[in-house]
């Protein structure tokens, strides 16, 4: 394989990968450009053994999707919609937190809780539901509110985003999501977002949050009108903040789901697409310990074959996911714990259900 990965003209990076060095912006591009899918796979996987082994990460998890009414309807999603229009959508934080307890007898460990950008709730509205679900559930981690969201909710409250997340870390959030993130591009968010917080805004408030003790994610929605230096320097400016502060968990490229949104015209992503997306990242992202492939974007088959192109987590249970599904995935909506173990063996590699923050509950 590595005399194939040097007739793809990759060879110099292979050497990069083995000494553990870091790759540079032109290699991350070169990557992406090489026709060559197998070569950086094997590098991708390289690394993935290294840092993980055979051992592939689940997590026993639930989502609640509190609200579709957002203020940025940015032109990639179909979940946002304006308020008092078809299909919009809020709940009341009794009809959240009954989303979670008419699931108590099911062994959660996480609630993963996000919405829009609503215009008119209260920050009270956020604090009571996440008092309100650690009251019903007092041992399940609340991984909430994207850093859009957070930024959102410190205007609510104004305040800071570092006291404000003092604030819900006292009321019950555990770990925060990495949604919003989108492409840091300032040129794609005023092309597909210009309402939405900033890719500078976005990355101050995750490094805000590690520094306070809360771990996030990170993510990457690529597949629409991106070009590969843009993907390589948004990697690359969350290899800087994990740096900085370390508190990423997880990176989870997110394929471009076009039905129902204002980008309709583009064709969803290709298999070899979102494994090179998740291939790259892997080597770029030499300081994230985990690389996630997120069946609900890409289908069980597709988080498959990822297993040995960089990626060791296939994300979990899921239960109830509504943004994806409103943009026209296939996917299902759930996925037991059987069937997550039975693809992770089929791959040749050892299932492992983990919380939050990748403590060991059961291996298989």
């Amino acid at each position: 394989m590595e005399i194939l990965i040097e007739k793809a003209g990759l060879g110099d990076i292979l050497a990069k990968v083995k000494k553990g060095e870091r790759l540079s912006k032109e290699d991350g591009v070169r990557l992406y450009e090489s026709p060559d899918l197998l070569a950086v796979g094997y590098m991708a996987n390289m690394v993935r053994e290294e840092k993980n082994g055979d051992d592939t990460f689940f997590i026993y998890n639930q989502h609640l999707n509190y609200s579709n009414i957002c203020t940025n309807l940015c032109k990639f999603c179909a979940f946002g919609k304006e308020k008092g229009t078809d299909k919009s959508y809020e709940m009341t934080v009794d009809e959240a937190v009954a989303k979670i307890t008419e699931r108590i007898d099911e062994p959660i460990t996480e609630v993963h809780v996000v919405g829009g950008i609503h215009p008119d709730l209260p920050f009270s509205y956020y604090t009571d539901m996440l008092k309100g679900i650690k009251k019903a559930r007092p041992a399940i981690h609340i991984q909430g509110f994207t850093c859009v969201e957070i930024d959102h909710l410190a205007k609510l409250n104004n305040s800071s985003v570092k006291e404000t997340l003092q604030v819900l870390k006292e009321a019950g959030l555990d770990s925060i999501p990495g949604g919003g993130a989108e492409v840091f591009s300032p040129r794609i968010r005023e092309k597909t977002c210009p309402d939405k917080l900033s890719g500078e805004g976005w990355l101050e408030v995750a490094k805000t949050a590690h520094r306070l003790g809360l771990n996030t994610n990170a993510t990457m929605l690529y597949g629409h009108i991106e070009t590969l230096e843009e993907r390589v320097e948004h990697l690359m400016a969350l290899r800087e903040a994990q740096d900085e502060t370390g508190g990423f968990l997880a990176f989870i490229p997110l394929a471009f789901h076009p039905k129902n949104t204002e980008m309709s015209d583009i064709s969803r992503t290709s298999g070899v697409e979102d494994l090179k997306n998740i291939a790259v990242a892997r080597l770029m992202l030499d300081n994230f310990p985990h690389i996630k492939a997120y069946w609900v974007m890409i289908g069980p088959k597709m988080a498959q074959v990822a297993l040995s192109f960089g990626a060791d987590d296939v994300d979990g249970t899921v239960k109830e996911e509504l943004i994806t599904h409103m943009a026209g995935a296939d996917t299902e909506q759930a996925m037991a714990i059987p069937e997550l173990v039975r693809i992770i063996k089929e791959a040749g590699r050892k299932p492992i259900q983990r919380g939050t923050l990748y403590d060991v509950i059961a291996e298989y």
